[in-house]
């Protein structure tokens, strides 16, 4: 039997090491659907190696990006515990990964993924002119993810989340893209902007020094933090303008470039789906905290 032990670097060390030609078919970052009863959801999973010692991140559910606790390989397969008493088997075939999940030794779930893809895009040469994703008068292009608790409303230009309950999507689903919106966040209010529906956009205001960087305004929530500090300013207008390609994201808020051709790593919590090869909808977090408003929503694609 192999073990191999988990170290706890920093994901900015991990990186690199993925870059790495290794021998084990482990080794890289894999898009997980995991099926527990009749529910379905998404986790992604980093491997590096680095020497003898295993690199493992795991994002699961809900919540942020995290090391795993403890990684050991024996014979063919990687065992990993997320945390007392909950264990993950799984084994690679080529480029598709498959296994369980254990708690006290009984299997609660069944594990599918496949190896994620890069999307090593280049930036197009030209983008189409920004066209509007909300009318301003009513939630045409939109739809909640549970009808029964939805809180947003149209009015005046204005998309309210009126009270906590069900998140908004866009009809329309797109691959990369230029965004502009603009939004106003409630002192202690907790929402978010989901590109492609899997990669969280930070929008919150809540108090300060509760929030590191990789969770603040303005981050990739857990993935990627911003270079760049904007002064806090609840209860008024802001913009972002987002550019993202493939993998890499840009985001200027209030005219500042916060976060310049960064890679995201991977989905992150809430994310609605593990599909990362595949376009999707933006989303608007509204099942934290209500009184979130956004406007001029607009969005540029590739001219072909």
């Amino acid at each position: 039997m192999r073990l191999l032990t988990i170290t706890m670097t920093a994901a900015c060390l991990l990186t690199p090491l993925l870059c790495q030609k290794s021998s084990d078919p482990f080794i890289g970052r894999w898009d997980i659907t995991v099926t527990a009863g009749t529910s379905v959801y998404p986790d992604w999973l980093e491997v590096g190696q680095n020497g003898s010692a295993l690199n493992v991140r795991i994002q699961p559910r809900g919540g942020s990006v995290r090391p795993v606790k403890e990684a050991r390989i024996e014979e063919s397969h990687l065992i990993l515990t997320l945390n007392p008493g909950t264990m993950w088997d799984v084994t690679v075939d080529g480029d598709r990964l498959s296994g369980v999940q254990k708690r006290a030794d009984k299997v609660t779930a069944q594990l599918a993924g496949a190896r994620a893809p890069e999307l090593n895009r280049k930036p197009p040469k030209a983008w189409t002119k920004p066209e509007p994703l909300f009318n301003g008068k009513d939630l045409t292009g939109w739809e909640p993810d549970n009808p029964k608790t939805n809180h947003w409303v149209a009015s005046d230009g204005v998309l309210l989340n009126e009270s906590k309950g069900a998140n908004l999507r866009s009809v329309r689903k797109f691959d990369d893209f230029k965004l502009h919106i603009e939004f106003n966040c409630p002192d202690d209010g907790n929402s978010g902007i989901y590109l492609r529906g899997r990669y969280e956009l930070q929008v919150e205001y809540v108090p300060e020094g509760r929030e590191d960087r990789y969770h603040m305004m303005g981050s990739i929530y857990g993935m990627v933090a911003p270079t760049v500090d904007v002064p806090r300013r609840p209860g008024t207008w802001e913009s972002f303008d987002v550019t993202l390609v493939g993998r890499r994201v840009t985001i200027v808020r209030d005219g500042v470039k916060t976060i310049d051709n960064q890679e995201i790593a991977g989905i992150t919590g809430g994310a609605i789906d593990a599909h990362e090869g595949e376009s999707g909808p933006f989303y608007f977090q509204g099942d934290h905290t209500g009184g979130m408003m956004y406007r001029n929503i607009t969005i540029s694609v590739p001219k072909k």
